[in-house]
């Protein structure tokens, strides 16, 4: 692609979309990031980047952004993440995850975007007894207000498609790496690894047992951009297809970074799941893509990102 071709990341300054945006850069792309900064961070987007303070809720400041960019594809990542919150402020999540989600489809439509690729989860479709891993076609039934936000969302994605908008729907096992928040609700490792570095107290919710398909943020990007050029009309897991118990994560971070102290054992959390794995063969197919990163090496990059950068 060349230099004039223009990218709008949503969330872009959060975890994996600031991820996404170097390599947008490398690419020889130019990446246009929306992002309320509510939890991206500033100093994680490259300079190279054009960066709008705006929440994707506000219809009028979004069409601006739209208006002076026309960009040619769009990656919505902006979203409410955290199960647990969407389980306590359940309209919150809908604002964020369904209407700024129309929000991005309607101005795609307007201002002739060629394609979007929308984060979805793999939360959306498995209630509590699928088969795993679990293929794309299983019957959705999301337990928490954040799968049932981002199913609407993926539904909306499918309703402008009929209607002519390119698109393709991503859904995500537990992404990790460098970048990731430490201090949110969601993600177990950048939130373990943390309090180790600080030889912190660590309580794993319930027994320990939750299992969860732990994908790299770089496997993750390498989807996205393979997404711009394929995979029309597609939902795809975006995931390893194997699983592992935060007991799991707890044990090989211990000896990532020769942590001595032992977890407490809190209430489990309202909302998770209590298995999620995703076949990922249709991805593999589709996009040509496959996960590059062992467990084990990205455990080992995202300790480096946290031991040299601190958060």
């Amino acid at each position: 692609m060349e230099q004039s071709v223009k990218v709008m990341i949503t969330g872009g300054a959060g975890f994996i979309g600031s991820n996404i945006v170097d390599a947008v850069l490398k690419r020889g792309m130019v990446p246009i990031i929306v992002d309320d900064l509510s939890t991206g961070r500033v100093g994680d987007v490259n300079e190279k980047a054009i960066l709008y303070r705006q929440d994707v809720r506000d219809e009028d400041g979004l069409e601006k952004i739209f208006k002076t960019h026309k960009p040619d594809y769009v990656l919505h990542l902006a979203a409410q993440i955290s199960v647990s919150r969407s389980v306590r402020e359940p309209i919150y999540d809908e604002e964020v995850n369904v209407r700024g989600t129309l929000n991005v489809l309607e101005m795609s439509m307007k201002y002739g975007v060629k394609k979007v690729v929308f984060t979805s989860s793999g939360g959306v479709m498995y209630g509590e007894d699928p088969e795993f891993p679990t293929v794309e076609s299983v019957c959705p039934d999301p337990v928490s207000p954040y799968g049932i936000s981002k199913l609407a969302g993926e539904k909306y994605v499918k309703f402008y498609g009929n209607n002519g908008l390119r698109y393709t729907i991503l859904r995500y096992g537990n992404v990790y790496g460098p970048r990731q928040n430490p201090d949110g609700e969601a993600g177990v490792i950048a939130i373990f690894i943390k309090k180790m570095l600080n030889k912190e107290a660590l309580t794993i919710n319930g027994d320990g047992e939750y299992v969860r398909d732990y994908i790299y943020v770089g496997d993750v990007v390498e989807a996205n951009l393979l997404s711009l050029e394929k995979g029309d009309g597609e939902t795809l897991n975006i995931g390893t297809g194997t699983g592992k118990s935060v007991n799991d994560v707890f044990k090989s971070l211990k000896e990532h970074i020769y942590y001595v102290e032992e977890p407490v054992h809190g209430n489990p959390r309202p909302g998770d799941l209590r298995k999620s794995l995703l076949n990922n063969s249709h991805a593999r197919e589709v996009l040509g893509w496959k996960p590059k990163y062992s467990f084990s090496d990205g455990l080992r990059e995202t300790v480096k990102f946290f031991k040299e950068v601190g958060r």
